[in-house]
């Protein structure tokens, strides 16, 4: 089992602080670097660092890709528990997913495999899950939002 990351004070101020209201600026960077009281060089690091540790899985931001012509669509697989490791890395391969995760329930229908497809168009989705499906053996079930909603849930790190 791996060790847990350790993390300090000025890791957590810069979790805490990225989670919304990141500025449009030349250097936006150096502007919360110099909020930090630190150097933008070692906000950089810091980062870099906590994400090569997965301490943080992603780092970026999110747009509403609908608006800019775009599609996503939540999609599922049942993947056999011996076969998880392998479908795991067909699926991150590609490009178009943003993100990926287990999940167990006893309700799920059997899905353990969960992911985030967004392409340029619809017609990018249906071939990503056309080569997930080619590249699994697996069958795709893509599900389509039906309505939004906007929940920002913003996590504070404690020590």
């Amino acid at each position: 089992m791996r060790e847990p990351t350790q993390i300090d004070a000025l890791d957590r101020a810069i979790i805490d602080g990225l989670q919304g209201g990141f500025p449009i600026c030349e250097r936006p960077y150096a502007q919360v670097a110099a909020g930090l009281g630190m150097s933008e060089a070692e906000l950089l690091e810091r980062l870099q660092r906590m994400l090569d540790a997965r301490l943080l899985t992603r780092f970026g931001p999110m747009f509403q890709v609908e608006r800019m012509g775009g599609a996503f669509v939540l999609a599922a697989l049942r993947v056999p528990e011996g076969d998880w490791q392998r479908v795991l890395e067909v699926v991150n391969a590609l490009p178009e997913v943003a993100h990926n995760y287990r999940r167990e329930s006893e309700r799920g229908g059997g899905f353990n495999m969960w992911f985030v497809l967004a392409t340029e168009s619809e017609a990018g989705i249906d071939a990503a899950i056309h080569r997930i499906e080619a590249a699994s053996g697996l069958p795709v079930f893509p599900f389509p939002k039906l309505q939004e909603y906007f929940v920002e849930m913003k996590l504070v790190v404690r020590a």
